[in-house]
């Protein structure tokens, strides 16, 4: 069986951007918990209706991967990422990256990837 790979949900980098704000600007979101979990319905991800295992931490299940949503707040600014299975993910959330203007990021390298301008 293949490892588990975390990655980071994030919003695009801006042409150029480094992917850090700076102090005196806000870090950009991805939209609100109700928005994104709308939207990631739409790539067959959602909870399975069990109770939540995790205080403060939604958990949806898609294909090939689990995604945590903080919960409890108004803006999401990331969600991590499980990667179970990648044959079945990787379509999926490349898909998910590109038509939301979102990008990946693997948290041991700092690596984006997935972005539509990348």
């Amino acid at each position: 069986m293949a490892s588990k790979r975390l990655l980071v949900l994030v919003p695009a980098p801006e042409n150029g951007a480094t992917g850090s704000a700076t102090p005196s600007h806000a870090a950009p979101s991805l939209g609100t918990a109700k928005d994104i979990r709308a939207t990631l319905a739409r790539f067959n991800t959602a909870s399975d209706g069990g109770t939540k295992k995790s205080l403060g931490t939604e958990i949806l299940h898609g294909p090939g991967i689990l995604v945590e949503l903080p919960s409890g707040q108004d803006l999401v600014n990331q969600a991590l990422i499980t990667v179970i299975e990648e044959d079945i993910a990787w379509p999926v959330l490349m898909r998910l990256c590109r038509t939301q203007n979102w990008a990946l990021q693997d948290p041991s390298t700092g690596r984006i990837f997935g972005a539509q301008h990348m």
